[in-house]
């Protein structure tokens, strides 16, 4: 009997193991970090079994899909805003833990020079400049953040090009739709992106730091509780964190 028992423990311990590798898990996925996600799901999976699965838009965006009850289970924000309010609205469990830093960057497929720093924006060499909708995605917060610190609103705005997201931001970039943009850095830094036009930073001191916030979201508390945990588990781990600074976040 003792030893049916311990076999009937491990039978049961096995098939516990299995039901969570098998699951797969739905994460909302804020636009700049969508190249960072493909290494992320990859490094999670070789570690938990699981598939990430990845929906993305902009932080504005997937909060207002939350609302309307989008079956997402974790959410990775480009801010801290968007999740707090999702926390405090009930839509999430537990309050958000910032993840990672995120840095602004302004890119360019055309011969500009960029030397200028920002100022760059108001010369006739630029006709459109690509920003993401600054009422939906923190970054395009941020970059109008930048230009108000450099008193150049006024010169820039009526050359600006509104992007749903940073995603829709790195196409007009891309296709040369717009001579400029602001996009993260975790962006050009990506794999996809090497050799790619050039790029700066925008300096730090012209916005306020992009804290990146990761919550645990009701529907995931609820349906997949297990799955939804071991990635936020995960995402405090040495290989994420890695993955992370090697996109140039700046680690929390």
């Amino acid at each position: 009997m003792k030893l049916f028992a311990r076999l009937l423990g491990i039978v049961t311990l096995s098939v516990g193991f299995n039901a969570v590798a098998a699951e797969s898990l739905t994460v909302a996925v804020a636009a700049n970090v969508k190249f960072v996600f493909d290494e992320l799901k990859t490094e999670f999976r070789k570690s938990s079994g699981i598939d990430a699965k990845g929906v993305f838009a902009s932080s504005g965006k997937i909060t207002a899909q939350i609302k309307s009850g989008a079956p997402y289970d974790v959410f990775l924000s480009a801010d801290m805003e968007f999740p707090q309010a999702l926390y405090q609205d009930g839509f999430a469990v537990a309050a958000p833990k910032v993840y990672a830093r995120g840095v602004l960057v302004l890119w360019t497929l055309q011969p500009l020079d960029l030397s200028q720093g920002l100022v760059v924006l108001a010369t006739p060499a630029v006709k459109k400049v690509a920003m993401a909708n600054p009422k939906l995605a923190p970054y395009g917060r941020e970059a109008m953040h930048a230009l108000d610190y450099f008193k150049l609103r006024s010169a820039v705005e009526p050359r600006l090009i509104y992007g749903e997201s940073i995603a829709q931001v790195n196409q007009y970039i891309d296709t040369r739709s717009v001579e400029i943009g602001f996009t993260a850095k975790s962006v050009v830094l990506a794999p996809q992106m090497q050799g790619r036009g050039k790029w700066i930073e925008v300096p730090r001191e012209s916005y306020q730091p992009i804290e990146q916030g990761l919550v645990l979201l009701k529907h995931g508390a609820q349906s997949n509780a297990a799955a939804a945990k071991l990635f936020i588990e995960f995402m405090a781990s040495a290989k994420a964190r890695a993955i992370l600074d090697k996109f140039g976040y700046i680690l929390p």
